[in-house]
């Protein structure tokens, strides 16, 4: 799907105009703002509602297909837990943003990222929260008719109590920023690299495949779901659904919120550590 365009003005224009009202105003002010662009693309959504429906039939059925399998049945997986599995991962595409944006890369390759490092906000709590904006708009516009008209149509199985609801709300929140992170530190290349879309391509693929966008990680060789293990992707996907599904129930779901906590701290650090060094590189291209 392609990136929402920016607008014109630049992301820190709202920043600087909030910012007298401190840092947490500046930051609604952008969420709010990210959230009113993507909602004025009303037809895109629709393509993407669309678009979500149309590759999650189809992957329900070859989930349907394998569920009799005994690889899956140790897994722990049923037909009914794999339907609910494949349906709230196609309502999180949108929000989740898994195929990367490029909307910084290109303000590098002009030269206008160097009118953002001089506005009061910093570029990560700006882009933070306008992409939590966006990502908002994206549940309501495209995930959660997804995930009703999946529902109604094939069936899937949520918990009744409140626990897993707002455990999962968190986690949910904790996947949305920690996929921003990976897409910002992923953009951050730019200082050095011209082309970015190689790197974009190669993080495509690999955040489809080891966050369990394709089949959920438990059907994954053991070999493989170590590797995936070591990597944050597993931590923007697989564990938010397993426990707002509540198939990661107690400790083992709070082990997994612990585990996005960790990962959404190491990437913060890698981030700020790799903008300080492309700040200190930046070459402004194009005027």
């Amino acid at each position: 799907m392609s990136p929402v365009p920016a607008l014109a003005t630049g992301p820190g224009r709202t920043a600087r105009r909030a910012v007298t009202g401190g840092p947490a105003r500046a930051c609604l002010a952008l969420a709010v703002a990210g959230f009113r662009r993507t909602t004025s693309y009303r037809l895109a959504a629709l393509a993407g509602i669309v678009a979500n429906l149309t590759f999650g039939y189809l992957r329900g059925a070859v989930l349907l297909a394998v569920a009799g399998a005994s690889a899956v049945a140790s897994s722990g997986y049923a037909a009914s837990s794999l339907m609910t599995y494949n349906w709230l991962t196609q309502a999180a595409i949108g929000p989740l943003a898994l195929w990367g944006t490029a909307e910084l890369s290109e303000r590098v390759r002009t030269g206008d990222v160097a009118v953002d490092l001089a506005r009061p906000l910093g570029l990560l709590p700006t882009y933070l929260a306008q992409d939590l904006g966006r990502a908002g708009a994206a549940a309501l516009l495209r995930g959660l008719p997804t995930l009703l008209v999946g529902g109604l149509t094939v069936g899937i199985v949520l918990p009744l109590a409140p626990g897993p609801w707002v455990l999962g709300a968190v986690s949910i929140v904790l996947g949305l920023v920690l996929s921003f992170l990976a897409r910002f530190l992923l953009q951050l290349t730019s200082f050095w690299i011209v082309e970015t879309r190689g790197l974009q391509t190669l993080y495509m693929v690999a955040s489809g495949f080891f966050t369990g966008l394709v089949f959920p990680l438990a059907l994954m060789p053991s070999w493989l779901q170590t590797m995936a293990r070591s990597t944050p992707f597993p931590a923007m996907l697989q564990d938010p659904v397993d426990v707002l599904s509540a198939r990661a129930t107690g400790a083992a779901a709070w082990e997994l919120v612990g585990t996005q906590v960790l990962w959404v701290l190491a990437v913060t650090v890698l981030a700020r550590v790799v903008l300080a060094a492309g700040t200190r590189r930046l070459v402004v291209q194009g005027g």
